[in-house]
């Protein structure tokens, strides 16, 4: 008849105690916690990119951000957080600084002077036009005058001041109406002769029709004036 041997009490004790400090490492562990260190570099670097941009990668102040970012420990909630923000950071500064190199060689480029190859001239420059003349001002040379549509402006201005502003004048089925005629002296005439004896008559600002002052009691009221030599 087969017989069973069972463990002693000390061996069962032995066993238990071995159980129990295989367990109790498990039972003991803390979870993992947030890390204060990560949220202040977060809020940080939130901050200064908000202001500067990608400005903000080459700021000296990011140099407190990956100093917080060192001290998350690996057992926090936020370790993988921080290790993402920490290449992110890197990354941004590389990019940072190789467009300012950029920039400085661009810079450094333009301002290198041109430089031509052996036995090359520069081409002569253009020579400069001569200036135009201005066309002279109508000073009344002899056999001309002001005619039929002649401005106001050029009596008074031009004309060698030949022409002086008359009493107005009634024109009949046009009213009222300002007229010049030559002024009495000898260059005048000589200058003007053929309108010695004739008024301007000014309409709308210029000259309307030119009439001999015996006519003027005879104008026609639809404007039909005699002009000189029309």
């Amino acid at each position: 008849m087969r017989t069973h041997s069972f463990p002693s009490g000390r061996v069962l004790s032995g066993l238990l105690t071995a159980l129990l400090l295989a367990v109790a490492p498990v039972a003991c562990r803390k979870p993992a916690e947030p890390s204060e260190a990560y949220a202040q570099a977060r809020t940080r670097f939130n901050k200064l990119y908000a202001e500067k941009g990608d400005s903000a990668y080459v700021d000296p102040a990011l140099g407190e951000v990956d100093s917080l970012l060192a001290q998350v420990p690996e057992s926090s909630l936020d370790a993988a957080a921080a290790r993402d923000l920490r290449a992110r950071i890197q990354n941004g500064r590389q990019q940072a600084e190789a467009q300012a190199r950029s920039r400085d060689e661009a810079l450094a480029k333009a301002r290198e002077p041109a430089t031509m190859p052996m036995g090359s001239s520069f081409p002569p420059a253009p020579p400069t036009p001569a200036p135009k003349p201005e066309a002279p001002v109508d000073a009344g040379t002899p056999g001309t005058g002001p005619r039929v549509g002649t401005p106001v402006a050029e009596l008074s201005g031009g004309f060698a001041g030949c022409f002086q502003k008359g009493d107005p004048l009634e024109v009949r089925g046009r009213g009222l109406r300002d007229r010049w005629e030559l002024v009495d002296r000898a260059e005048c005439r000589q200058r003007y002769g053929s309108l010695q004896d004739q008024i301007l008559i000014i309409d709308e600002g210029k000259v309307l029709a030119v009439a001999p002052k015996s006519s003027i009691m005879e104008l026609p009221a639809d404007g039909g004036f005699p002009s000189d030599g029309g």
